[in-house]
Order: C-alpha cells, then sequence, then structure tokens
C-alpha cells in the first residue's frame, strides 16, 4: 500500500469517501479486495485480503 495519484491505467474505487487506486490489471486478477484495519497483540494496521495467491506459496491453495 502506498500513496498515490491515479494513473490512466488505473481502477479508481471510491468506498465512504476514501479513494482507492488500483492498477486496472493487478485490480482484474486480485479483485475482490478486502481491506480492514486490525488490533492485534503485535500492534495495529492495515490487513489486505485478495484472489492473489500469497507471495512464496506456491500455488496459492496450500502452504506448499
Amino acid at each position: 500500500m502506498a500513496l498515490d495519484e491515479p494513473k490512466t491505467d488505473d481502477e479508481v474505487i471510491d468506498e465512504k469517501g476514501t479513494r482507492f487506486v488500483v492498477e486496472k490489471d493487478l485490480f482484474s486478477q486480485a479483485k475482490p479486495i478486502n481491506i480492514d484495519f486490525i488490533t492485534t497483540p503485535q500492534g495495529a494496521g492495515f490487513k489486505l485480503t485478495s484472489n492473489l495467491p500469497a507471495a512464496g506459496s506456491g500455488c496459492g491453495s496450500c502452504s506448499c
């Protein structure tokens, strides 16, 4: 996640007054994308989930 201005190849989503900018190609692969703000014993921050497999997990459906 980063702060950025939209470009011509970006998808812009406005959700309850907050604007999200995602590259169109990435958005088509990852949607739906969920962004939650969470608090855990380790601290607070944003948690992003999508249809993209986690980095380094191989096939994405197991912890191969």
